[in-house]
């Protein structure tokens, strides 16, 4: 059953992916200030020795971001010690799905033990400025002289249900390329994941 609702999942969101508005391949971020689940606000420039970020639209409740959960830990892990932290947003309406409440944000991450950032965008400022659609949905950035240039977006990798054997890593491989010196060579995928849960009005 949980394979058939992800395979579900990912058939929806493979028809309904269309980026129209949001950051592209080669455009500069604006800084932003969200709130993060130590309510302190945190921004890009606070971390001042990295060298890009992987930027993580994530969530409490999508069983496709709960799978994905150990993996984006992991990411952390491998990559914010070599200038590629993990910085997790939270984009739903948490009115429109209690569950995505701040203090279900905090709970969450003290249960996970998460070492990364997850921080509030309760009005999708940051969000809509991303593009993001999905949850999870991935944009890998390199920081420049001309600031945060956007390298990668889409999923993490093409093995939401941990079972493909053949498993590419995207995100991995575009962090690898950018090590290099080098562009990604795929720049971008579809995001598989929920839909995020938008204000009404």
């Amino acid at each position: 059953m949980k394979k058939l609702f992800l395979i579900g999942l990912m058939l929806i969101s493979y028809a309904a992916f269309s980026q129209t508005e949001g950051y592209k391949i080669g455009d500069v971020v604006k800084d932003f200030s969200l709130k993060n689940i130590n309510n302190k606000n945190l921004s890009l420039a606070d971390f001042k020795d990295a060298k890009g970020f992987i930027i993580v639209f994530t969530c409490n409740t999508c069983p496709v971001a709960k799978a994905y959960q150990e993996r984006v830990a992991e990411l952390n892990v491998d990559y914010a010690s070599k200038g590629y932290p993990v910085i997790a947003i939270n984009p739903n309406d948490a009115e429109a799905v209690p569950d995505e409440s701040f203090e279900k944000m905090q709970a969450l991450a003290k249960e996970k033990n998460f070492l990364f950032p997850y921080l509030l965008d309760p009005d999708h400022i940051v969000t809509k400025q991303f593009g993001a659609s999905r949850t999870p949905h991935v944009f890998v950035l390199n920081k420049t002289d001309k600031g945060n240039i956007v390298e990668y977006i889409g999923a993490i990798d093409n093995d939401p249900e941990v079972e493909n054997a053949g498993r590419t890593n995207y995100v991995k491989n575009a962090i690898s390329d950018l090590s290099a010196g080098k562009k990604p060579v795929i720049a971008s995928t579809k995001a598989i994941g929920c839909g995020i849960k938008w204000k009404k009005g």
